[in-house]
């Protein structure tokens, strides 16, 4: 191969990898920021997720606002959620404030508002925080939000650690089963 030529080649090479992992690069997960209740205003679809059985922590409650440009669509079967379009706010917050706080180790709900690349509000979240002698943490959700499309794709995750509940506590973290 000609000697002039190899260093040509490798930086092609160079380049189309470097080209395919960027079109490989997710796009980035939209931001969410504590919200008040009395910042609520409009109508929206109300998705609740989980709630499935007794215990079921995997439970959250989506305010997706209507009549801006994007559906949020949940990464999940039917089955794991139910959806009530239309509610007007006030009915919307209080039916998501019930809905999360049916576990027995529930201990507090947190709001927060759901923002476009622009920042501008198009949906709340209402998450339970549980009792951390229960599951270790407060905060046992990994939920990421991620426009595609005029869509916002909802994806819901326990974290890692709260996988494995037992009936009293993280199996293995809090207590020992053996």
């Amino acid at each position: 191969m000609n000697k002039n030529l190899f260093p040509l080649l490798v930086l092609v090479f160079a380049v189309a990898i470097l080209l395919n992992a960027n079109s490989c690069t997710p796009t980035a997960s939209l931001r969410t920021v504590s919200a008040n209740p009395a910042e609520l205003s409009g109508t929206y679809t109300v998705f609740l997720y989980g709630a499935r059985h007794s215990n079921d922590i995997e439970t959250i409650a989506i305010l997706a606002k209507e009549n801006v440009p994007y559906t949020f669509e949940i990464y999940s079967p039917d089955f794991n959620y139910k959806t009530i379009k239309g509610m007007p706010d006030d009915q919307a917050y209080k039916r998501a404030a019930e809905f999360v706080s049916f576990h027995y180790a529930f201990d507090y709900s947190v709001m927060s508002m759901i923002l476009d690349e622009n920042g501008s509000v198009i949906g709340y979240e209402v998450r339970p925080y549980y009792s951390h002698f229960d599951f270790g943490y407060s905060d046992v959700l990994d939920v990421s939000y991620t426009p595609a499309d005029g869509k916002v794709i909802v994806r819901i995750h326990l974290i890692p650690l709260s996988n494995n509940i037992s009936g009293t506590g993280i199996d293995g973290l809090l207590f020992s089963s053996g």
